[in-house]
């Protein structure tokens, strides 16, 4: 380690401190670059990514596909607005239809919580009912509208009263929806894999009743496949597993290889809009959509699906055979991975970002790894290694504070 580098790595840490507004919890490492399934600190230090930006960084880092599409496309045009047509923008349309077979027109957008936000303001339009029923340990993001159909207490409670309409239903539990849906509600609201709430799959006939009552009782289904989207578990679109066909499905996370976009895949029951009833100032933007063309034709081309259909269930076999007691379960789908611990699990972040791995929480006590769709076996049993070494770390306290 060079030790100009370890200051300056000081430098931009306390530099980001001190102008930063304070609502992101950092790791103490200064990412300055990447390829692939792997990331660089400003120390040099090298880390096997399974943050991934939140699930972003489905391609892996610098993508070269993307990596051009978005240097030809910043050459030629940048912005161009919803007001005019644009012939990246169409193509792209076009694209993200062909991904579900019930699909007939899409609206982008430029976040995951946006296309929620988008799905809401639709299925009210539509149906002319106010309710909006959604699963508890749910999330569908942070402004007004998504964070009312999020469960978490901590993220509601400072902004409460939130949009009024809105109730939460056990998950995995047809009954409560059966009790649930009624001639107010306008929507159901659910992730085929909740990621936030700690990983937890959904039940396949539990989606599809879910669908059925949406279906018999006028509300419309809405999927949120924002983290689960694009091949993350093994299929193009997690729906796919199950035989779904909602009426919305929420998009973006990897969409566009990094850069900022999301999308909501609308179906027949919802039909063509009208005008001037929502908009996006740089959704469709046509950088954005040259991203998203570029990462939609690595995917398939690179059968990425098909790797995390083969890697998911090496990493859960992997992970479930680690004889560590602090490990309660091992659950997911495809590449995104929960692991329950029996303690707090923040700070076996900590254990792992010193082995030289990136991971996320997903709840209090809930490690949770979302590689990109490239990584490869070697390095899947690197990460399963060093968080075999962190559980048995005697070092690592649970009251260890990680910034």
């Amino acid at each position: 380690m060079n030790l100009g580098d370890e200051a300056m790595s000081d430098e931009w840490m306390e530099r980001e401190e001190r102008y930063t507004c304070g609502v992101y919890r950092k790791q103490p490492a200064v990412i300055v670059r990447g390829e692939g399934a792997r990331v660089w600190d400003a120390e040099g230090r090298e880390y096997v990514d399974c943050a991934t930006g939140h699930g972003v960084a489905l391609l892996g880092h610098a993508h070269p596909r993307v990596v051009a599409a978005i240097r030809e496309q910043a050459g030629r045009l940048i912005t161009c607005s919803e007001a005019l047509y644009n012939d990246r923008r169409a193509e792209l349309e076009a694209e993200l239809v062909a991904l579900a077979p019930w699909a007939e027109r899409v609206f982008l957008c430029n976040s995951g919580t946006e296309a929620v936000e988008a799905a809401l303001k639709f299925a009210r339009l539509v149906t002319r009912r106010p309710g909006v029923i959604a699963a508890r340990n749910g999330f569908h993001g942070r402004t007004m509208g998504a964070l009312s159909a999020t469960w978490r207490p901590e993220y509601r409670r400072p902004f409460e009263p939130l949009v009024p309409g809105f109730i939460h239903v056990p998950y995995n539990r047809p009954d409560a929806l059966e009790e649930a849906v009624g001639p107010d509600t306008a929507a159901v609201i659910l992730e085929v894999v909740q990621g936030e709430g700690g990983v937890y799959p959904g039940d396949g006939a539990y989606l599809r009743r879910a669908q059925e009552l949406c279906r018999e009782r006028g509300a419309l289904f809405i999927v949120d496949e924002i983290q689960t989207g694009l091949g993350r578990t093994g299929r193009m679109l997690a729906c796919e597993h199950y035989g779904l066909e909602p009426d919305m499905v929420c998009l973006a996370k990897g969409l566009a290889g990094g850069v900022p976009m999301g999308a909501v895949l609308l179906g027949p029951r919802v039909g063509r809009l009208p005008p001037a009833v929502h908009g996006s100032t740089f959704g469709g933007n046509p950088l954005a959509c040259a991203a998203a063309l570029a990462t939609l034709h690595a995917i398939r081309e690179e059968g990425l699906p098909e790797r995390a259909a083969e890697g998911g269930p090496f990493f859960l076999s992997r992970l479930r055979a680690i004889p560590s007691p602090l490990i309660r379960e091992v659950r997911g789908l495809g590449l995104m991975v929960g692991v329950e611990l029996r303690r707090k699990a923040r700070p076996y972040l900590r254990a792992l970002l010193r082995r030289g791995v990136l991971a996320l929480t997903a709840g209090p006590i809930v490690l949770r790894f979302l590689p990109p769709l490239v990584i490869s076996r070697e390095d899947l049993e690197f990460v399963a290694c060093q968080l075999e070494e962190a559980l048995a770390e005697t070092s690592v306290s649970e009251d260890e504070d990680d910034g």
